[in-house]
C-alpha cells in the first residue's frame, strides 16, 4: 500500500504493509483480551501468527476488504478456519500461492505473511506429551514404576500449538 501523498518524497514512498500489521494487531488484541498465554512466551508469538494468518489470508482473497470489526459472522468464519481436524496447513499453503500470484512484486504485506509461515513451518516448540502424564499417586503403574525413566518431550511445528491458542482466543471474543 502506497501513502496517498508523495509530496516532497520523489513520488517513490516506501510501501506499508498495513494489512499485515492491521491482521497482526487484531490478533495480537484477541490473544491479549482472552488472557490465555503471556505475550512474552513463544508459544503466543506462534497464537498471534497463526491467527494473523488466518485473517489475513481470509481477507485478501474476499469480495471484501479487510473488516474493521469482528462480526458475529466474521468470528464464526474464523472458528470454523481454526477448528481442530480443519486441513489449516494446506488451507495456508493454497492461499499464499494464490495471493503470491495475484499480488505486484515486492508486495509488503504478503512478504510479511511468507516470513510468518515460514516461522510458522520451520520453528518448533516443545509441546505438553498428553501421553506421558503421570498417573495419580494413588493408581497403580502398568509396568513397573516411572523411576528410572526419562521425561518424553515432543517437539511440534509452532503453527500446531499457535492454531489451538488462536481458535480459543476467537471463541472467547
Amino acid at each position: 500500500m502506497r501513502p496517498e501523498d508523495t509530496r516532497g518524497t520523489g513520488g517513490d514512498g516506501l510501501p506499508v504493509p498495513m494489512a499485515w500489521l492491521y491482521t497482526e494487531y487484531t490478533a495480537d488484541e484477541l490473544l491479549r483480551t482472552g488472557d490465555l498465554m503471556e505475550p512474552t512466551t513463544l508459544e503466543f508469538r506462534a497464537g498471534r501468527d497463526a491467527l494473523a494468518l488466518t485473517i489475513f489470508l481470509s481477507d485478501l482473497l474476499g469480495d471484501a476488504p479487510l473488516s474493521r470489526a469482528l462480526s458475529e459472522a466474521r468470528v464464526d468464519e474464523l472458528r470454523l478456519l481454526t477448528a481442530y481436524g480443519v486441513t489449516w496447513r494446506s488451507w495456508v499453503c493454497e492461499r499464499l500461492a494464490e495471493s503470491e500470484r495475484r499480488a505486484g512484486p515486492g508486495d509488503p504485506d504478503l512478504a510479511l505473511a511468507r516470513a510468518a509461515w515460514r516461522w510458522l513451518e520451520e520453528t518448533e516448540l516443545l509441546a505438553a506429551d498428553l501421553d506421558a502424564i503421570v498417573p495419580a499417586p494413588w493408581e497403580p503403574v502398568a509396568g513397573g514404576t516411572l523411576e528410572g525413566e526419562g521425561e518424553v518431550q515432543v517437539w511440534t511445528p509452532a503453527w500446531q500449538l499457535g492454531l489451538p491458542l488462536g481458535h480459543l482466543a476467537v471463541h472467547l471474543c
